[in-house]
């Protein structure tokens, strides 16, 4: 932020862009508070979120007890702990990660056949794990605890409805995200997951777009929002700086500045 001001950039903050506007010549981004601005080349970083449990509390436990990243950091907090994870190929990852610093994991997996959507590898590995132990056809129902920490899950199997409780000082939870695109999704290309289309893939005829340029000529996507991105921050920050290189060239070739 403090560079940022140095070069002269304006900072509105609290504001949300709620439109981005763009035909011939135009582009604008209309922001919540009324204003538009009107630029020469957009950069969208809008991100994605992480999908969450449609659960009571859950916000209560959230940066205590209940994570969306299984990274050494969170590991720190599973020490000798009874931790559950649930999702798809992303949740058996932390699994056998956690495995090596809780005291038991328990994973959740909504269907029955836990291989499919779960890469064969992780499934063996996963097998060979003593402490960690598998739930089929199981699904988070109810976060019990107090004082914004956790103390145990009730599950519910899929099937039966059969209600079970089960202890948990930590949460992980990886059901996906979604791109923050629902003020875009009539200006430029998505994939069929809603997120950013980029380079070869945002246009099919006529010039091709530069590495990271959308559909529209002048207007970049970088980060999580972008369709193919690993989901880093090192590498969204590697990308922000990409684009401006890009978005210069796209003026120097437009004539609007000098190469």
């Amino acid at each position: 932020m403090v560079q940022s001001k140095k070069f002269g950039a304006t900072l509105n903050v609290p504001v949300e862009a709620v439109r981005l506007e763009l035909g011939d010549g135009v582009r604008a981004v209309h922001l919540d508070d009324g204003t538009t601005l009107r630029s020469r080349t957009v950069v969208i970083a809008t991100g994605a979120r992480y999908r969450k449990l449609g659960l009571p509390r859950l916000a209560e436990f959230e940066g205590t007890s209940i994570y969306y990243a299984a990274t050494f950091v969170e590991a720190t907090f599973c020490d000798r702990q009874p931790v559950s994870v649930g999702g798809g190929n992303s949740a058996g990852q932390a699994a056998i990660f956690l495995a090596k610093h809780a005291r038991t994991v328990s994973l959740f997996i909504r269907h029955d056949n836990v291989s499919r959507d779960m890469s064969r590898y992780l499934v063996d590995q996963i097998e060979k794990l003593p402490n960690v132990e598998v739930w089929p056809g199981t699904e988070v129902s109810e976060l019990i605890g107090g004082d914004g920490r956790l103390r145990a899950l009730a599950v519910r199997d899929t099937k039966t409805g059969e209600r079970r409780e089960i202890a948990t000082t930590v949460l992980f939870v990886f059901i996906g995200a979604e791109p923050c695109t629902a003020r875009l999704a009539s200006a430029v290309a998505l994939d069929d997951r809603g997120y950013v289309l980029t380079g070869p893939e945002a246009a099919s005829t006529g010039p091709q777009p530069s590495l990271l340029e959308t559909s529209h000529p002048g207007v970049f996507a970088v980060g999580d929002v972008r369709s193919g991105s690993v989901k880093r921050v090192a590498s969204a920050v590697g990308e922000g700086a990409t684009a401006v290189r890009l978005l210069h060239d796209h003026l120097a070739r437009s004539g609007r500045i000098a190469p």
